[in-house]
């Protein structure tokens, strides 16, 4: 997998302040998108452990709430075995830390992934530029669900986050 950035005390792709892993790579193509650089899958950087590092160095801060990892789409079958061994050990390592995952999947078709088991929110749904609002918090347009994993999980049903 190949990523783009790792950026730090994000406020705007997720609760509270955070750290951000853009990942390259995005079959989606939505009209509109504003990371459509991030499309290449091969743009950026090999993701290893010099990446790994930095991520936990963010995290080890009290102040972070979170890691989000978005792009690109971090949900495409080229990505999503490394998102999801990320997320592994940043849940395991960081259990008071949450997760946001940004994709252009949607939960029934992500339902029987691994990565849901350690991830706290899944933004998803693909960007449609006619439903674009800046005043729609976390996402960028009103078709996107902010997903809370562990309830939808628990009860076998889409429950999506107090915003």
């Amino acid at each position: 997998m190949n990523y783009l950035a790792i950026t730090k005390d994000e406020m705007l792709q997720g609760s509270g302040l955070r750290v951000a892993l853009w990942v390259s790579g995005c079959e989606q193509h939505c009209k509109g998108c504003h990371n459509a650089y991030s499309w290449d899958r091969n743009l950026g950087k090999k993701f290893g452990l010099e990446a790994i590092l930095e991520i936990y160095k963010e995290l080890d801060k009290d102040y972070i709430a979170g890691l989000s990892i978005l792009g690109g789409n971090p949900t495409e079958e080229y990505n999503i075995e490394t998102v999801t061994m990320l997320c592994k050990y940043v849940k395991k390592n960081y259990p008071n830390k949450n997760i946001w995952v940004y994709s252009g999947h949607t939960f029934e078709k992500l339902k029987n992934f691994e990565l849901l088991k350690y991830i706290d929110v899944l933004v998803d749904g693909k960007f449609i530029e006619e439903l674009a609002d800046i005043k729609y918090p976390y996402a960028g347009s009103t078709n996107q669900r902010l997903v809370d994993i562990p309830k939808t999980l628990k009860y076998g049903k889409i429950i999506l986050i107090d915003t």
